[in-house]
């Protein structure tokens, strides 16, 4: 597969409700700064046509991406971000559950993590709703290859499939924005998601 169109078509904020979509859905979630829109910009060959930005937290909206006009990939506020309120984090968690549990065309639910850590209890916390609100396992994205050495690789995939209790088959994919390392297997991916 190729990106070879991709427009940002629906913004819904916290009170708006869930669109109703015709499309397949690929929903990306992670903590707040792993890289979402990053991936985004990588996978698609665009360098910055989704907004990135070095605070945490930046992103308030679930954004509905149009690609090749064929499917979606939705862009879920990050988790975790400190400076928002509890009150505030909660809304979003609510709102965000609701939209996982309720939308009828998410294909599939792909998971961000930063492969220079264990993944953190929010990570775990989001690796288990998304199997027990769904009844699958989500697709791991390990960003952020290009700040390790290579070596450590295979070691580090393996922490993070203990970390999450993924099971052998749950696809982990090392992957990084900056040198685009991974970019054809995530495409390959979702092409045969697809068909």
């Amino acid at each position: 597969m190729k990106i070879n169109e991709i427009k940002l078509e629906k913004v819904v904020g916290l009170n708006s409700k869930i669109p109703s979509n015709n499309m397949k859905e690929f929903v990306l979630v992670g903590r707040s700064n792993v890289g979402k829109s990053s991936f985004i910009n990588a996978i698609s060959n665009r360098k910055n046509y989704a907004h990135t930005s070095s605070t945490p937290g930046k992103t308030r909206t679930i954004n509905y991406y149009l690609v090749n006009n064929k499917f979606y990939i939705v862009d879920l506020p990050g988790y975790g971000f400190a400076k928002a309120s509890i009150e505030e984090q909660n809304n979003w968690a609510t709102f965000i559950n609701k939209y996982l549990k309720t939308s009828d065309m998410i294909e599939e639910i792909i998971l961000i993590v930063d492969i220079r850590h264990k993944p953190s209890v929010k990570d775990c916390q989001m690796f288990s709703f998304i199997v027990s609100a769904t009844g699958y396992e989500p697709i791991v994205i390990a960003t952020k290859l290009d700040k390790i050495k290579k070596s450590g690789v295979n070691s580090k995939i393996s922490d993070i499939r203990n970390e999450l209790g993924a099971t052998e088959n749950c696809e982990i994919i090392p992957f990084s924005s900056e040198n685009k390392d991974g970019t054809k297997d995530v495409l390959k991916l979702l092409s045969v998601i697809m068909e």
